[in-house]
């Protein structure tokens, strides 16, 4: 086991420290400054974008699409992912998730928008269906590659994901008295298996209702006590940002250290909280029925917003302006619950689970959305067998039983790795792909200039419509 862990470690750090360092932030200024800067001149109107009903009720809607994103990308990171941060790298650690975040946007436009032009439709169930898969082997001509970003997806949400949702989900129990680390894993890991493992059973439609009930409410819930919190500790805020970016920026230590830095933990963290880049949102933006395709872009930008400037810095926050003493040992739900601890006692930890229990629901069940998505395309577009299936989801349910019982740090290392594997695979083809997006782009502010609401036609931007089934 140690073995394993060593290796894992080792990886987890190359793939981190320079190579996907430089290829998300070198990724992130250059859709920047090419859509000049749409995630800041576009923000309100992606707000506007996201509460528009599709004409057909059947259809997915741009807010479902929005939560079924949201669902994967808001989950136990925003907790377990800020917390792990913070004290393993530093209250820095959440400048560079900002940074990553604003960025981020831009390429979760970028590769959103990219995933509606490529789009499918269904012709039995009417719904349509895309993501990197479906536009690197379209625009791109080659299906090798495609596959392996769909091989690289099922081993990030069915497994690395999972595994890693379902660890933080029971470490938020270690805190009570009745939790014993031989036993309580155990019992949680089966609870939560069978929960996922009924709904898995209920089909794609089941996945996105029960996501667009929960994740609202979790999300709301969430921030309102983090931000009550944040409002008795007011007078500590100045202090809070200067502790942030005085780490942010003391490049002594990072340098010292650099794979253990805030830099790399909050590009890390960064990256597994918000997903820009990675190629798991452009598949709920497939699905969503739009008149334009820049329309989703701008709905899953708005996304990572949600999930990083928004729900993780109200966690940074309320730990940090706690003054809960930061250790490598309270790395986790600890933390936060400690933090919560300070003005809400006992209740505090109560809170925190019952949030990480909703959190990690939505977010295992967004996850094997993208999953369905992947087996079909590899299956030459068609829906795997029910026998197939039955399998294959039995094989989620058992590894969401096994994530409750696997050391942190493996759980981390899997996650971080096969995440960065999917980035690698999608970035690259989003900027050989990118004038496609630019064209689009300036095709719906120029509708948006005359008053229309603007409709998509492929010929506008140089797209023959016999190469795009959806849209001609």
């Amino acid at each position: 086991m140690e073995t394993i862990l060593n290796f894992l470690n080792t990886v987890d750090d190359v793939l981190y420290y320079p190579i996907l360092i430089l290829i998300l932030l070198g990724a992130g200024i250059y859709f920047s400054i090419r859509t000049k800067f749409v995630q800041i001149r576009l923000c309100i109107d992606s707000i506007r974008v996201a509460t528009e009903r599709p004409k057909d009720k059947e259809t997915i809607s741009s807010f479902q699409a929005l939560m079924v994103s949201t669902a994967s990308r808001v989950g136990t990171g925003n907790i377990i992912g800020v917390s792990t941060a913070i004290c393993l790298g530093g209250p820095g650690a959440v400048f560079w998730m900002w940074l990553l975040a604003i960025l981020g946007g831009a390429t979760s436009f970028v590769e959103s928008t990219l995933a509606q032009i490529y789009k499918r439709h269904h012709k039995e169930t009417g719904v349509s269906f895309g993501g990197p898969a479906y536009y690197i082997e379209q625009a791109l001509k080659n299906r090798w590659v495609a596959v392996l970003f769909s091989i690289f997806l099922i081993a990030t949400y069915a497994f690395g994901f999972n595994l890693l949702c379902s660890y933080n989900l029971q470490s938020t129990f270690a805190t009570y008295s009745f939790y014993d680390v031989k036993i309580t894993p155990i019992i949680i890991g089966l609870i939560l298996a069978i929960l996922t493992g009924i709904c898995l059973f209920g089909g794609g439609k089941t996945i996105i209702k029960v996501a667009s009930y929960l994740v609202p409410i979790m999300g709301v819930l969430y921030i309102v006590v983090t931000f009550i919190l944040m409002i008795i500790h007011m007078q500590t805020l100045p202090e809070v940002f200067k502790l942030i970016f005085s780490d942010a920026f003391n490049f002594k230590a990072i340098g010292s250290g650099i794979a253990g830095s805030c830099l790399v933990y909050g590009i890390k963290r960064g990256l597994y909280s918000n997903e820009a880049g990675v190629g798991s949102a452009p598949n709920a933006a497939a699905a969503a029925n739009t008149s334009h395709p820049v329309k989703q872009g701008l709905v899953q930008m708005l996304s990572v917003y949600i999930d990083t400037i928004i729900i993780c810095t109200a966690t940074a926050f309320m730990c940090l302006m706690s003054r809960v003493p930061i250790t490598h040992e309270v790395a986790g739900a600890t933390y936060v619950q400690n933090a919560m601890s300070t003005n809400l006692g006992s209740f505090g930890p109560i809170f925190i689970t019952i949030a990480m229990v909703l959190f990690a629901f939505t977010t295992l069940l967004g996850n094997l959305f993208y999953v369905d998505n992947a087996l079909v395309f590899i299956n030459n577009k068609k829906i795997p067998s029910k026998k197939f299936m039955i399998f294959f989801n039995i094989i989620c349910s058992i590894v969401v039983f096994v994530g409750a019982i696997i050391p942190m740090s493996m759980a981390w290392a899997l996650a971080d790795i096969t995440m960065g594997g999917m980035a690698l695979i999608n970035i690259p083809c989003i900027v050989i792909l990118g004038g496609v997006v630019y064209k689009a782009l300036a095709d719906y502010e120029n509708q948006r200039k005359d008053g229309k609401d603007p409709v998509f036609l492929s010929k506008n931007i140089g797209l023959d419509p016999d190469n795009l089934e959806y849209w001609k």
